[in-house]
């Protein structure tokens, strides 16, 4: 295995481009740190490549400039096996480690294992966050109405978890119940249990697609700390269906921030719904909000926030 390097590092503007790292054109630089998912230039040459893939099983050569076009997967396919190099190791993580497993990243052991020691830590470690009266979230990380957050990996691949709001509202946890690795979740369907003594509560996932793994924190600690609700504490790893379409559907910087504040001010009127006006003593509010105010009713909480 290779040794990890730092993410944290500042990357050079000639990082080679992974297409032109196989091969496949003579002369391309990566400007956006291989974050390959938000890469237009990607996004054409993946589209060139199933063209001229399309052509040829019809038994129709493709012509002109675009012939030489093939996925960068196919053209790192013709190599003998022992130089096929790990993807993790293209983009500078890893010193050279050849790929074991086809290039097939979503049941790959070594790229989980490698998502759970180094990415939690430094590519998913949140920089910049929005404070909304006291409640965090990263910039760059989406959010469904349901408060589950997501943050886009690679290769159609994001990582999902409980937003601080909800942490605090509900947790902590005596149990989270997630669905398998292997087992396929769909956008606005409850498919994760939240679980605090007897008390119920669905998640909503807020993509579809298939599960690559869970958090085998959880099955030690459910409590889901506000501190890490964003890092150590994500739930699942889902390789998505269609990300593009589903991510329409949920929210991003200033989105959430308006849709934050709306939250809170909610929370506030049901607090003071079921325990009588809060004192205004230009205090936020803390943590562990369900089981210090025993007034509040956890069905409506779980309705009016969790939309489940």
């Amino acid at each position: 295995m290779g040794k990890p390097q730092s993410e944290h590092k500042t990357r050079a503007r000639q990082d080679p481009c992974i297409w032109m790292q196989a091969g496949v054109v003579p002369v391309k630089h990566c400007q956006l740190n291989y974050q390959c998912t938000a890469c237009r230039y990607d996004k054409a040459l993946r589209r060139v490549a199933e063209e001229n893939r399309m052509l040829r099983k019809r038994g129709v050569p493709p012509h002109g400039r675009r012939a030489r076009i093939v996925a960068w997967k196919d053209r790192l396919r013709e190599l003998p096996s022992w130089k096929q190099p790990c993807l993790h190791s293209m983009k500078g993580r890893i010193e050279f480690r050849a790929c074991t497993n086809d290039y097939s990243c979503v049941d790959c052991e070594f790229d989980q294992f490698f998502y759970d020691q180094f990415t939690v830590h430094t590519v998913v470690k949140p920089v910049a966050e929005l404070n909304i009266e006291g409640f965090k979230i990263p910039q760059g990380y989406y959010l469904h109405r349901g408060h589950a957050w997501v943050k886009i990996e690679e290769e159609n691949t994001v990582r999902i978890g409980l937003d601080e709001f909800a942490a605090r509202t509900f947790g902590p946890f005596s149990r989270i119940d997630t669905p398998l690795m292997g087992k396929t979740v769909h956008q606005d369907q409850p498919e994760i249990r939240l679980i605090r003594g007897e008390n119920r509560a669905n998640l909503l996932s807020p993509v579809s697609g298939v599960i690559t793994a869970t958090n085998p924190r959880l099955l030690e600690d459910a409590q889901v700390e506000n501190r890490n609700a964003y890092t150590e504490d994500w739930l699942i790893r889902v390789h998505a269906d269609n990300l593009r379409r589903d991510l329409k559907n949920l929210m991003i910087s200033d989105e959430t921030a308006t849709f934050l504040t709306e939250e809170v001010e909610s929370l506030y009127q049901v607090i003071e719904a079921a325990a009588g006006p809060l004192t205004v003593d230009g205090g936020r509010l803390g943590s562990d909000i369900y089981g210090k105010l025993p007034q509040l009713d956890w069905r409506t909480l779980t309705r009016t926030f969790l939309r489940s």
